[in-house]
């Protein structure tokens, strides 16, 4: 007998409504799920997602082999709490990270988000060296919890309406070339930007070397626009920390694992931090972060001086550990690097003759446009109002992008380190159309 019961509707969704408004929208997609490169939204259309879940997503959306680790060890276990037991994915990961870096001993510590591990960071420098204070840079972004709300100045709507929050942290100037004074130049060119200047007058203004714990950078400024600094600035930076004693944590949330060409972006200019900061990129959406520090500072912290219940999550791990054999067995460090550099080279090409187009800088897949407006001031005058526009306009053409800048006047384009050769094409042709609708 034939059963012709009928198939049950599904329920409607709820109304949008139910999501607090404090989250601000990049798009009002509602997506059903996503393959490599491209989102699928429950209507059927394909998004090409240049986002990456805001730099997530380096193996691209749902990778089989994670996806296949992720189903194995939530059949297995769910939850093995790190002050409890041990657990096979945790025990290999951690021995996994602590040969990411040259030099060391290097040693691990877990916990769930990029806030949290920059706490970490913090806690440890502090313990490490019995100082307090820590030295932040100008357009740097490090979390949302009270601590890094205070060590965030990349825009104020991250921190302006927390006032007051911890203390004892201070900010200098990071080498922005595109606006250094006098005129902007290419971050290879002889530099002008008068960062250490800067960093020696808060070292003589505000507090004394020796009460500096740390001094805490992004590699690749993330939200304050996507800025690459000129070569010196990194060696540079750890020559005078080791100077007075200062230890140097490297806040590589956005760019760590392949994002910039290199799995870690330090690796560029060859400078190795005291401890260094991961999270995003390493478990391919599931939550995971941590610190990768010198042994020796690890040794530092009482038992129980840091924990949580979440870190370390076993699903979170076993992700991390098929997460680390994509980006290893399909070269995604390599494959980074070669679509960065045609991405740039697209941009470059569209930004010829288009005065509104600033900038174009970028660091393997981590590549963005900075738009001014042409014949105001000193003609690097933000226009956040145009990349609004763009953005707009290039998800009209179902492409994701992001803003990013002190003034939002930056479009942040952020591959999946999966992305093809076509797709970038793709983007790049959007992107060309995206501009004459914007107007720019």
């Amino acid at each position: 007998m034939v059963d012709t019961a009928p198939v049950p509707t599904p329920a409607a969704l709820p109304d949008r409504g139910v999501v607090p408004g404090v989250w601000s929208r990049v798009t009002n997609l509602t997506v059903d799920r996503g393959e490599g490169s491209w989102l699928i939204t429950t209507d059927g259309e394909r998004y090409l997602d240049y986002s990456s879940g805001i730099g997530v997503i380096n193996t691209g959306h749902a990778h089989p082999r994670v996806v296949a680790a992720v189903q194995a060890q939530a059949a297995k276990l769910l939850h093995g709490q790190q002050n409890i037991v041990y657990h096979e994915p945790g025990l290999r990961l951690y021995d996994r990270l602590r040969t990411l870096l040259p030099g060391g001993p290097w040693q691990a510590f877990l916990s769930n988000s990029g806030a949290e591990a920059v706490e970490a960071a913090v806690k440890l420098a502090r313990a490490a060296t019995g100082r307090p204070v820590v030295l932040v840079f100008r357009g740097g972004y490090h979390g949302r919890t009270a601590q890094t709300m205070a060590l965030t100045t990349a825009r104020n709507v991250s921190r302006a309406d927390f006032e007051p929050l911890p203390g004892s942290i201070y900010a200098t100037a990071y080498p922005y070339c595109y606006r250094a004074p006098g005129g902007g130049h290419a971050p290879d060119a002889a530099c002008t930007c008068d960062w250490e200047a800067e960093l020696d007058l808060t070292l003589h203004t505000l507090t004394y070397p020796e009460h500096v714990a740390a001094i805490i950078v992004e590699p690749v400024l993330g939200e304050g626009g996507y800025i690459v600094p000129p070569p010196g600035f990194l060696p540079r930076l750890r020559e005078i920390t080791r100077q007075h004693g200062i230890l140097l944590i490297a806040d590589e949330v956005q760019t760590g694992f392949g994002r910039t060409g290199e799995l870690f972006a330090v690796r560029h200019w060859n400078v190795e931090p005291d401890i260094l900061v991961f999270a995003k990129g390493v478990a391919s959406g599931l939550p995971l972060s941590g610190i990768i520090a010198r042994a020796d500072l690890m040794a530092k912290w009482r038992p129980g001086a840091h924990g949580g219940t979440f870190g370390g999550n076993v699903v979170a791990c076993a992700a991390a550990n098929a997460t680390l054999d994509v980006i290893e067995d399909e070269g995604l460090v390599a494959n980074a690097q070669g679509r960065g550099a045609q991405l740039l080279d697209g941009l470059r090409r569209l930004a010829a003759g288009r005065p509104v187009i600033g900038d174009v800088r970028g660091l393997g897949c981590m590549v963005a446009m900075e738009f001014v407006k042409p014949g105001q001031g000193d003609g690097r005058v933000p226009d956040p109002e145009m990349t609004r526009r763009v953005i707009a306009e290039a998800l009209d053409r179902r492409l994701i992008i992001l803003s990013a800048g002190s003034y939002a006047q930056v479009t942040r384009i952020i591959p999946p380190l999966v992305t093809t050769v076509a797709e970038v094409d793709t983007a790049v042709r959007i992107l060309e159309e995206s501009l004459a609708a914007a107007g720019a």
